[in-house]
């Protein structure tokens, strides 16, 4: 009955709300029947009916009838009366005929406290209260009360109690509308959430409406971003079979058609079979590099890639990465230049480092027009090496910067035909390089003002790539 959280979550509240009620109530009943203030109203009817008696100085002698004197003192004060001898022995009470007679004055101990309110209990276990005068100087001189207590009736019925009574059930019922509405603020959220998880299980992202409290509502954050990173794990899963069955299925129909016109004999002549031979040749080479490309990849990804870790002199690797591209950019009439670095060594690999660098140059010679600059530059901090490579080029979007280091992906779709387009995993691939040393890749891009990306190396790093 009580297995949903809201079910638990409101009981819980109705218990404690309940069990806070039951003291209060008690405690309350418990204060009433021992009311302090019929104590302090008997004690002072006890003080006013000693003086009074002992003001009265009655002769008690032996032939006084001291049984009509203490029962006249007993009908006017409504008090019981009772009179010791100087020896301390009884001489008349005035309910001795109803009630327990009192022990002998020593026991009662009534010289060491005169002018307090002392307690007997006597053998029907009932309370007394009473006070003693010295009287005529010979006589002891006691009156009694039994110790008040209100009836559990008359306390139901004062009209103290009863609009206690109603304030608590008024209390309750609110308290048991506010405990369903705060178990329902706290279990709906969490509803919405159990329900969009279990749309996950189905394939269906979506987004939830953070609400509830603040460890409620960071779960709910917690789960959107979650949401959010798998429909994009989706997306790139199925941009990757698409992208990858595209990129596959132009050489194969190329292999294919070449294969098959030599087969039926339509390409005869030497020159015809040269030609279909190097465009099938060309083609399974592009496919060899898309394979081997998309296992680097991921073995990068992973974290299985291994790393030569050695000392790399970075300035030296930058000098000739220039160097391999400055023919190219002579042919492309594009000005490739190199500051003169002052840098440090740091720990990397240095054929997996030149990987990267190839890569950025060689993009940004293609995306820079005639007359354009391509530049590298680094600076050293004590932990980290910056190297930047920009151009003057067209630039990329704000949309194209946050998708170009997705696999397969092309800024430039003019260049998706021709013998220099590449299939979209040059960038990616340099990113997960420079995270495998524990560095990054980031890119900062005007639109007709050029390209600058930014590549950031640990000096120091183990030969996982973490930094040390």
């Amino acid at each position: 009955m009580f297995s949903s959280l809201r079910s638990r979550l409101w009981l819980s509240y109705l218990l404690i709300i309940g069990l806070v009620l039951l003291v209060v109530t008690l405690a309350l009943l418990l204060f009433l029947v021992r009311n302090p203030r019929l104590m302090r109203d008997a004690e002072n009817s006890l003080f006013l009916a000693a003086n009074a008696l002992q003001r009265q100085r009655v002769e008690i002698n032996a032939d006084s009838n001291l049984t009509n004197v203490v029962q006249r003192a007993d009908d006017l004060l409504d008090t019981r009366v009772i009179i010791y001898s100087a020896q301390g022995e009884l001489l008349a009470d005035s309910r001795e005929d109803t009630n327990p007679t009192f022990p002998h004055l020593q026991q009662l101990q009534v010289q060491d406290r005169p002018n307090e309110v002392a307690q007997y209990t006597d053998s029907n276990n009932q309370e007394w209260l009473f006070a003693s005068r010295n009287y005529q100087g010979r006589q002891t001189l006691v009156v009694a009360t039994q110790r008040p207590s209100q009836p559990i009736l008359a306390i139901l019925s004062d009209e103290f109690f009863l609009p206690i009574i109603r304030a608590g059930a008024l209390a309750l019922l609110l308290s048991i509308l506010l405990s369903y509405l705060v178990a329902r603020w706290i279990a709906n959220p969490l509803q919405s959430i159990s329900n969009a998880s279990q749309d996950v299980g189905q394939g269906k992202l979506s987004q939830i409406e953070p609400s509830g409290p603040r460890e409620v509502q960071s779960l709910a954050y917690s789960f959107n971003e979650m949401s959010r990173q798998l429909n994009a794990s989706q997306e790139s899963q199925r941009d990757f079979v698409s992208n990858v069955s595209h990129e596959l299925k132009t050489p194969l129909t190329s292999v294919q058609g070449f294969a098959q016109a030599i087969m039926d004999g339509t390409v005869q002549s030497q020159e015809s079979l040269q030609q279909a031979g190097k465009v099938i040749y060309n083609e399974a080479d592009r496919m060899h590099r898309l394979v081997v490309d998309l296992l680097d990849l991921a073995r990068l990804d992973s974290g299985t890639a291994e790393l030569d870790i050695a000392p790399v002199d970075i300035a030296e690797l930058l000098r000739a990465v220039v160097e391999r591209f400055t023919p190219l950019a002579k042919s492309a009439e594009v000005d490739l230049k190199i500051d003169e670095l002052d840098l440090p060594h740091i720990s990397g690999d240095n054929d997996r480092l030149a990987q990267v660098f190839n890569n950025l140059v060689e993009n940004a010679i293609k995306f820079t027009p005639k007359g354009g600059l391509v530049k590298l530059d680094a600076s050293a901090s004590d932990i980290y090496l910056d190297v930047t490579v920009s151009d003057s080029g067209k630039g990329i979007s704000n949309d194209e910067a946050q998708r170009i280091f997705e696999r397969f992906y092309q800024a430039d779709k003019s260049r998706s035909a021709g013998p220099s387009r590449g299939v979209g995993l040059g960038l990616p691939i340099a990113r997960q390089i420079a995270i495998a040393h524990g560095g990054d890749i980031t890119v900062e891009s005007l639109p007709e003002k050029g390209s600058r990306f930014r590549v950031r190396l640990p000096l120091k790093a183990t030969n996982t790539g973490r930094p040390v």
